[in-house]
């Protein structure tokens, strides 16, 4: 059994948050790059140009990218093979208490917003420090620990959805609800946006794919031919709508879409989207 140190951990996430907050992925500043080219609206065209440069800025000068800091969502992988070495002071404390320390201390020291209220629908007091975070953990072959920091801004997250379908509907279906999705979250989501779909599983876990989807580079399409060509197919639908960059009309809507999926019940067919902003915020690192 290899042990991993608390305050490794920590520091990770700590290091993780700060520098999603701060520095667009290679790969989406990579689409947004390849879109300025393709795209013929000069108007979308500028706007692709600022949200570049809004991209340098931030990571020129260590500042947030948005306003919005978002709810911090984390990826665990751990190893078989792996535990937490936890201090001597705190022989209780857990991996998701050193995942929720490292969001606390990351979102002060890189002077994020934090956007976490602890009672949804009562008082709406703010946590003060971004945590709790939401956490997704599985066991994984090996002896390290993969962790995937993800902001997601409220704006984009507000416009995602789920439905479940009867099993007898078709990928023309499938599709056909996914861009009116799309449609429906328009401007509010600050497009251009990436699309996750979660497709099978069972309620939760449909919504979890397609959360899980959005983590996947840019340039990686599904690897069944299927869904490889639904996804293209999505794309090519979604930015023939018109919203284009900001909302502001354009055939740059959409930049990526991301498709998981699950085996599912016979009687069944969930399908979830989730609606991520341009601002496509999420770094990783293994242990």
């Amino acid at each position: 059994m290899r042990y991993i140190e608390f305050e490794k951990i920590v520091e990770t996430v700590e290091s993780l948050s700060i520098a999603a907050g701060y520095e667009l992925p290679p790969d989406v500043l990579l689409a947004l790059q390849n879109t300025v080219k393709k795209e013929p609206d000069p108007k979308a065209a500028k706007i692709l140009k600022q949200l570049i440069e809004n991209a340098n800025i931030a990571n020129g000068e260590k500042i947030p990218l948005c306003q919005d800091t978002g709810l911090t969502v984390v990826f665990v992988e751990q190893g078989a093979g792996a535990a937490v070495k936890p201090p001597a002071e705190k022989p209780d404390a857990t991996l998701p208490d050193a995942i929720n320390a490292g969001v606390a201390r990351g979102y002060d020291k890189g002077y994020l917003r934090k956007s976490i209220v602890a009672d949804p629908l009562n008082k709406r007091i703010n946590t003060g420090s971004n945590t709790p975070a939401v956490i997704h953990h599985t066991i994984a072959p090996g002896d390290k620990l993969k962790i995937t920091v993800m902001a997601k801004g409220g704006g984009c997250e507000n416009k995602s959805q789920f439905k479940m379908f009867n099993p007898t509907a078709d990928a023309a279906q499938v599709s056909s609800w996914i861009v009116d999705v799309v449609k429906n979250a328009g401007a509010d989501a600050c497009p251009p946006f990436i699309v996750g779909v979660g497709i099978g599983g069972n309620f939760e876990l449909s919504c979890l794919l397609s959360k899980k989807a959005l983590c996947r580079n840019l340039n990686q399409k599904n690897n069944d031919p299927f869904y490889a060509g639904l996804e293209d197919d999505l794309l090519t639908k979604i930015n023939s709508l018109g919203i284009g960059p900001q909302g502001l009309g354009g055939q740059t809507t959409a930049l990526a879409v991301l498709i998981e999926t699950a085996p599912c019940h016979i009687a069944s067919l969930p399908v979830a989207v989730n609606i991520e902003c341009h601002s496509h915020r999420h770094k990783s690192a293994v242990i």
